[in-house]
């Protein structure tokens, strides 16, 4: 058999010796394999790829949303606890009502003390997100310890009262003069957020 005795028409193919028609079979079926290779296979591992990418993100999220939910119960314990601090705190804010009653239980706070008034000043409401301070400007004469009582008065009283700014200046007698910022708190209604 020679290479150019053979008619390599392809409609003559049929009569093509059996070596060169298993060739032929194996050259078509290895182009046919390479062709569904190039146009489906490698589209397919690039999808895959991308599926991969996407599973480890939501095995991770996964992972994030069961350790929660493991903790629900804890995290729900929680809330009911941080609600009903909220709740007394608010308590502890007076309403516009009791903030005449507040102002009263500063003054005889001092009182209580032994301390002596020269200054007791309220001044303009400040309004915040949920609630409105007053500052009360304050001057009291008195020893040390009756400003220490003085303040942990204030620290007993129902309410929350803080003091700012406190300055603290020797008088005559080994008496001391406090000057303060008492700042009274109240939670504000709907209407006046």
């Amino acid at each position: 058999m020679k290479l150019d005795e053979i008619n390599w028409d392809f409609n003559e193919a049929g009569n093509w010796p059996t070596p060169i028609k298993a060739g032929a079979i194996v050259l078509s079926c290895i182009l046919l394999i390479a062709a569904w290779v190039y146009f489906d296979t490698l589209d397919q591992k690039d999808v895959l790829e991308a599926e991969e990418v996407k599973e480890l993100s939501l095995k991770k999220s996964f992972e994030v949303k069961q350790q929660k939910a493991a903790n629900l119960d804890p995290y729900k314990k929680q809330l009911v606890e941080m609600r009903e601090q909220f709740g007394a705190m608010l308590q502890q804010l007076p309403n516009k009502t009791e903030v005449a009653e507040l102002l009263v239980d500063v003054s005889q706070a001092g009182l209580a003390s032994g301390l002596e008034f020269t200054l007791f000043q309220p001044m303009g409401e400040g309004k915040r997100d949920f609630y409105a301070e007053k500052p009360i400007k304050i001057s009291v004469k008195g020893t040390y310890h009756e400003f220490g009582e003085f303040v942990s008065n204030l620290a007993a009283l129902p309410r929350i009262v803080t003091l700012h700014n406190v300055a603290l200046t020797p008088s005559k007698g080994g008496e001391m003069t406090m000057s303060a910022l008492a700042k009274t708190y109240r939670y504000l209604d709907e209407g006046e957020k």
